[in-house]
This record gives C-alpha cells, structure tokens and sequence, in this order.
C-alpha cells in the first residue's frame, strides 16, 4: 500500500518513519523547511523501542504524486482545515483517511469534505516530541496505534492496513469498537491536558496533593456527564478505570498539550476542551473545574498572539 503521512512532527513522524523502517511505501507531505531539513539529516528517531535515521521521501503540497491507498493524517486541530486542502489531490476512489487527531470532532469535517466511505477511525497513545534539531524524541512505553471501520465491519481494506503495520514496531491494534476507543481516548485525553495544564506540572506532582486528586476527580466527573448527555459510549464504571488508568502513569508523565504550551506553541483548546464545555452550556450542566480549565488554556492563547 501506497502511505502519505501528513507532516514528519513527532507523531506522523514516528510512525511513518515506522513503517518505512519495515520497508513500507511512504511518503511526507511536508512544507518547504522540513523537506530541507530532512534531506540534510534524515529522519531521526530516537526511541526507547530503538533509534533509527531514515532517507524518506517527501512532497510539498502541490506536487504530483497521484492518489494514495491510505492518508496517515495526524497534525494538531488548529492545522486541520489547511491539511484537508492540502491533501485533497492525493485523495482517489480507494483511498482510506486515518486521522490519529485528539477529540472527536475532526471525523465529521473530514467525512463532510471526503465522504463517508473514506474515513475510518483511529487514535494513538504516545508520548513524542520534535526537539530543536527535528528529531523525533519518544520517550514512552506505549508507542500504540489503534485503527477500525466506524461500523465496527473487519473489512478487506482495514485487514490491508493490518498487514502493512505487521512486522513494524508499532504496537498497533485493529478495533472492532473503534467508536468507543475514540470516546475513551477523548475522556483521557481531555482530563489529563486538562489538568497538567491547569496546574502546570507532571502527573505525579498533582497526585501527590490531595487537593490535586480531588480536583483530577471533579474534572473527570464533569466530563463523564457532558458525555453521558449526548450519548457517547462509554463503558460503565468508567471514572474509576480511568483514575486507575491515571495512578499508573509515569510520575514524571506530561500531556502533549503541556509540552505545547512550555513550547509556547498553540494549542487545541476550542477543539478538545471548548467543544465540551459548549455542550454543558447548551444542556445547562455545572462544570466548575472544566470552565477553569478552558479559560487558562484561553488566557494562554490571549498572551501568546
């Protein structure tokens, strides 16, 4: 199968360079200054799953390539609209879009743009940054992908993709609730950006206090009935397998989100915590701690234009 990876960053780098690693056919789609900085370099990973430097074939949005069996899209929210636009040429009859995007509300501007039979479902549980340099640094365990029909079907062309990712290193999964898996990632997510960026700190830290725990609590508990209100399909006793989820993390474990901001980068406040809170106001329900949240990552986003 033929693989674009939108953008060489650190997680469509990651697992890009994966899968060319395992002789894969792919190629980034990359904006001018990466495309130099890769043919000056290579791709650099550095991984505790091991390193790698690779020669990798690159495009710039534009350029003829023909269409793709399969767009690896998984650049922030903010970038969304742009990276619709820019892959919309490389997009045939067969082509499959996998976003690995945090949330939930890109699968339906993607499918309004694409079609419905062209996305399918995915999510990712990794922890990576681009240094200075732009190696791609992965410092977690957990280096999962996880992909599915939305219709739950194990379809001839999810099967496809299984055999690409096999013999990689990706610790990949093909899901027949993909759904449910977004959902979840979507609550995990969401509290744990949530609150390393409201206190500023790693996980441990704000465990440690039990004014910080009571307070990852309440957060958790406002998201679940946000949630729960529209319907999403959640399992039951869903706040304490994610606290369990939560209690065995690294201490020393910050969001993606964390990163971003002690980057000074932007970050997908409207797109994850924003859509949240539009719900609860809609259907009047009190979310203290979520409105705290949201207004910081606002606050932010103010001083940093």
């Amino acid at each position: 199968m033929r693989f674009l990876v939108v953008g060489a960053g650190a997680v469509g780098g990651y697992f890009g360079g994966r899968l060319q690693e395992k002789g894969e056919d792919v190629t980034f789609l990359v904006r001018e200054g990466r495309k130099k900085q890769l043919k000056e370099t290579g791709l650099v990973i550095e991984s505790v799953h091991g390193n790698v430097t690779l020669n990798p074939k690159t495009i710039i949005a534009g350029e003829e390539a023909g269409s793709f069996d399969v767009i690896l899209l998984s650049t922030k929210a903010y970038h969304l609209e742009g990276a619709m636009e820019s892959i919309t040429q490389y997009v045939g009859e067969e082509t499959i879009i996998l976003p690995l995007l945090n949330g939930i509300l890109h699968i339906d501007k993607l499918v309004e743009m694409f079609g419905e039979e062209r996305v399918i479902g995915g999510l990712c549980f990794i922890e990576t940054t681009l240094d200075k340099n732009g190696r791609v640094i992965q410092t977690s365990e957990k280096h999962d992908l996880v992909y599915g029909e939305r219709t739950g079907e194990r379809s001839g062309r999810v099967l496809k993709i299984e055999d690409s990712f096999s013999g990689s290193s990706i610790a990949y999964r093909l899901s027949e609730n993909i759904n449910k898996d977004l959902w979840n990632k979507y609550l995990f997510i969401s509290t744990m950006s949530g609150i390393t960026t409201l206190m500023r700190a790693p996980i441990g830290p704000i465990l440690e206090q039990v004014s910080g725990r009571a307070t990852i609590t309440q957060l958790l508990k406002e998201i679940v009935s946000v949630m729960n209100q529209i319907g999403a399909p959640l399992p039951n006793a869903i706040e304490t397998l994610l606290l369990n989820q939560i209690d065995g993390l690294d201490y020393s474990m910050k969001s993606s989100m964390q990163r971003d901001m002690e980057k000074s980068l932007p970050v997908e406040a409207d797109h994850l915590h924003g859509y949240l809170l539009e719900i609860a106001r809609k259907e009047k329900i009190s979310v203290p701690v979520l409105e705290s949240v949201y207004a910081n990552l606002k606050v932010y986003e103010q001083l940093l234009k």
